[in-house]
């Protein structure tokens, strides 16, 4: 299949501090060195895109040496950091900005929504916007008429739809602007990130829309910082960090490489909770000292029919009686699996430490990546309960090998689940 978006070897450098692409002496010596055949020296300036860091040169590779290419009908997720090089992308891919090197090919009419209201000239109203980027997409007049009132019914501002757009709210705004650029029909839409101004009702509306135009073959380039969407959305994603594709593969493999590198996915067997290596200074009646894998595997890569034994070391500095331990398992992107309690109640004296064993059993997870988070507390919702220490982010691990047919999702479904009690269908009734 030929890809309707080819990217070959695509880098953009900027040099910080000006108005411009650079100076005339810049100019010059670029100018200079192309009628000699050399290569340009400016590039060999350039520093890594690193927003946290003070470099030493005034020249950054906001892009670097992107490959990737994109087929007709595929939703792409770009994903990544704030500074990653995601909007510099998408304006060259939008013929907003020229790579520095490197080429762009591309198949098809582009409409792009890249920042609010953009296209929009702000003393024409609503309606005659609609016109004008539909002009700008190379839509003739007979066709954006055609589509017109599909378009102010879609963006629900049908009220203010003859009202010049420089009174428009910026939710207003992007309703008209998605309306336009969905509703004309490009071959490949292009989206950053704007849609985080609507509201959700808006929002959940663009999410179909987008689904709908993916089904009729379109292409979609999707930038967003809102995982959920990312996931539900694309069928493949791409990661940037520093200017430069991390990851090139599935939309949640994506998902769970970005995670992974905001939240420093560690691979420790142990989690240390002593006084030094907390961030406050309280004395708990009871400390979680320490939490640590028994049954330790290579990376923490356990398989789905795996037993996982967890200890807790814990120290009293004040006698208690009857306490319980409470722990979750939460997906990288924060989604609790379940909350669970142990049924035992344990006792302990003051300046005493106990360790606990927490085996658990027939867990049923899916492939992927999780965290363990624990809690100490005494009581119940009648008595009222006292919580004690608790550690909210420990002990990162992943399922890393399970059946390949049931790797969707976070937890694996029984293949005979019709023969399963629990799920039997017992009533059963036919409505006409």
């Amino acid at each position: 299949m030929n890809p309707l978006i080819k990217v070959e070897n695509l880098s953009k450098q900027y040099r910080l501090g000006l108005i411009g692409s650079g100076t005339m002496k810049d100019d010059f010596t670029k100018w200079w060195s192309n009628i000699r055949g050399k290569e340009n020296p400016l590039l060999k300036l350039g520093e890594t895109n690193d927003r946290t860091t003070i470099g030493n040169s005034d020249y950054v590779w906001s892009l670097k040496d992107i490959n990737f290419n994109v087929n007709q009908g595929d939703v792409l997720g770009i994903i990544g950091r704030n500074g990653a090089g995601k909007s510099t992308l998408l304006k060259i891919l939008s013929r907003i900005t020229a790579p520095t090197t490197g080429t762009v090919k591309i198949k098809g009419r582009v409409a792009s929504l890249l920042e609010v209201g953009t296209g929009f000239h702000p003393e024409l109203t609503g309606r005659e916007n609609i016109y004008l980027n539909g002009a700008i997409l190379g839509m003739k007049k007979h066709e954006i008429t055609k589509k017109l009132d599909e378009i102010i019914e879609f963006s629900s501002v049908e009220r203010y739809i003859d009202t010049p757009v420089k009174r428009y709210s910026s939710g207003m705004y992007v309703r008209l602007a998605f309306a336009v650029a969905a509703h004309l029909e490009p071959e490949i839409l292009i989206i950053d990130e704007v849609l985080a101004v609507g509201d959700s009702e808006f929002q959940n509306k663009c999410l179909g829309k987008i689904k709908d135009i993916s089904g009729e073959g379109r292409t979609v380039l999707f930038v967003s910082h809102n995982m959920g969407s990312v996931q539900n959305l694309c069928n493949r994603g791409i990661l940037l960090n520093n200017g430069e594709v991390l990851f090139d593969g599935s939309s949640s493999e994506a998902i769970d490489a970005y995670v992974s590198s905001a939240i420093n996915f560690n691979t420790s067997s142990i989690f240390d909770n002593t006084k030094e290596n907390r961030n406050d200074d309280l004395m708990f009646e009871l400390d979680i000292k320490s939490i640590e894998f028994v049954n330790v595997f290579p990376n923490n890569q356990y398989a789905t029919n795996d037993d996982i034994t967890v200890r807790l070391t814990i120290f009293a500095n004040k006698g208690v009686d009857n306490f319980r331990i409470a722990f979750n398992i939460f997906t990288l992107q924060e989604v609790p699996v379940g909350a669970h309690f142990t049924p035992d109640k344990f006792c302990v004296n003051k300046g005493s430490e106990i360790k606990i064993d927490l085996k658990i059993k027939n867990h049923q997870l899916a492939k992927g990546q999780y965290y363990f988070g624990f809690a100490l507390g005494q009581g119940n919702e009648v008595t009222g309960v006292k919580d004690f220490d608790m550690v909210l982010k420990s002990l990162f691990f992943e399922i890393a090998f399970t059946d390949p047919l049931h790797d969707k999702g976070i937890v694996l479904w029984e293949n005979n689940w019709w023969g399963n009690t629990n799920y039997q269908c017992v009533e059963s009734e036919v409505v006409h």
